[in-house]
């Protein structure tokens, strides 16, 4: 019966934390600022007869289109996504591998001598 009246307090305790994390964010200017921005556009989108799809459609075009594209892509390809360049440099020489895939031949030279971790470490940025 303990544990009931014990997990009870704990309860009662965090509600009082969450109550004062609330109340702390309901007099955050920013907040009512974004409650504020949001009431104003959905009015606007109800006068309008606009939904949320409608106006992201709007605002940004690109990303309903570039799906399409893609699809298209990966298909013409065998159908298989082109997987991503990776660049690695070995700060040791300063040379320099470009590869898309792990079965390089100076890449899997320095993983032999080096360890695949640490020229992992050496990921100097990836493309597509």
């Amino acid at each position: 019966m303990s544990s009931l009246l014990s997990n009870y307090m704990q309860k009662e305790e965090q509600l009082k934390q969450l109550q004062a994390e609330l109340e702390k964010l309901e007099n955050d200017e920013r907040l009512k600022a974004e409650l504020e921005f949001k009431d104003k556009l959905q009015s606007l989108m109800a006068e309008f007869g606009k939904s949320a799809a409608d106006v992201i459609e709007l605002l940004d075009p690109k990303p309903a289109a570039a799906p399409a594209t893609t699809k298209a892509a990966s298909a013409s390809s065998n159908g298989r996504r082109k997987r991503k360049l990776k660049i690695y440099k070995n700060p040791n020489t300063g040379e320099v591998v470009e590869t898309r895939g792990g079965n390089q031949k100076t890449l899997k030279a320095w993983k032999d001598e080096f360890g695949a971790e640490t020229v992992e470490s050496w990921l100097v940025r990836v493309e597509d």
